[in-house]
């Protein structure tokens, strides 16, 4: 029996990656589970991997991308007793999850619970615990805070503001006006990121300043961000959309770290869900898990702007590129049902 992955051959544009067939599929070793992959997500993340723009993947091409995945449990290893054959589960893989079937550690997978669908539970993954976890463990937000989110339109800023909302935070976002009347409608306050001027608009509100910044956009932003902050408040960025090389997003990195060792600015932290999840993956079960309860209970709904099959991975990725999505893009495999 044979499987299908997306494999990008070179850094570059989406026409790098390619559809290889595999003949045999793979044997689970000792600790190992086979599992089959029923939904992946086309992620902006992605995106700066196939670059060869993201710091914490330095594997050469060709590999399989895919930063996260939902499927079902189809083999075990030896000495795995943790799961059953059937099971559906999730893991945060950072590279691998473009594929049919993938080897996984055991001990390493979250049991999804049943019941929820495939592509909801894998918008999760990467998306809701990205911005759980920003607001829960680096910023440590409780109900009345305000705070700003940069790109609210975009899949992580609507997650922020969902689960903003379920923690009652008074939210700023910025955003394209086409966006505008869905934000509101969860109780932010919208900004037009190109025309208005964001610093002057908050601090109109809150003259003494908001809690905390999400900012996902880099460069000279991260400085207008720090200027609506109150002296306690704290800027957690978490991407840099507006770099152009891996030299540039390793430049924010280490602009952010010195201005969280400078005594006259507010606490200044860069978050990575990949770094987290080696580091804290016990934290990462805990949230996820989290999430899906609230997923279980129809207290999140995630955005997924469209669902498309594996082997249209080059076509998410330019749809990526292009901007103006509302949600995520899911990648379905021929067996996801």
């Amino acid at each position: 029996m044979g499987y299908k992955s997306v494999y990008i051959k070179e850094f570059g544009s989406p026409d790098v990656l390619e559809v290889r067939e595999h003949h045999v599929l793979p044997e689970p070793k000792r600790d190992e589970v086979r599992v089959k992959v029923h939904a992946t997500s086309a992620a902006y993340t992605d995106t700066l991997i196939r670059k060869g723009m993201y710091p914490d993947v330095s594997n050469k091409p060709p590999f399989v991308l895919g930063y996260d995945l939902v499927g079902s449990v189809d083999m075990l290893g030896e000495d795995v007793t943790n799961l059953k054959i059937g099971q559906l589960v999730a893991e945060l893989t950072t590279i691998g999850a473009y594929t049919e079937y993938i080897l996984l550690p055991a001990r390493r997978l979250t049991l999804v619970p049943p019941g929820i669908d495939h592509a909801e539970g894998v918008s999760l993954v990467l998306t809701y615990v990205t911005a759980y976890q920003m607001l829960k463990r680096c910023a440590k937000i409780k109900a009345g805070d305000s705070i700003l989110i940069h790109g609210a339109g975009g899949a992580v800023g609507r997650a922020l503001v969902q689960i903003g909302n379920l923690l009652n935070l008074n939210m700023y976002v910025t955003a394209a006006t086409s966006h505008h009347n869905d934000l509101e409608s969860l109780g932010c306050t919208a900004i037009d990121y190109r025309s208005d001027d964001f610093v002057m608009k908050i601090l109109e509100s809150e003259e003494k300043g908001i809690q905390a910044v999400f900012d996902a956009i880099g460069g000279e932003n991260y400085k207008r961000s720090l200027r609506v902050l109150h002296k306690g408040g704290r800027l957690v960025a978490y991407g840099s959309y507006n770099a152009t090389s891996k030299l540039s997003l390793i430049s924010d990195f280490l602009k952010v770290h010195y201005w969280n060792l400078t005594p006259w600015n507010p606490d200044c932290s860069f978050y990575s869900i990949g770094a987290w999840h080696e580091r804290h993956h016990d934290w990462f079960k805990e949230d996820l898990g989290v999430l899906f309860q609230w997923l279980r209970k129809g207290k999140l709904e995630p955005s997924i702007s469209k669902r498309m099959k594996l082997e249209d991975a080059a076509d998410a990725h330019e749809l990526i590129e292009k901007g103006g999505l509302a949600g995520k893009i899911v990648l379905e495999t021929s067996i996801h049902t």
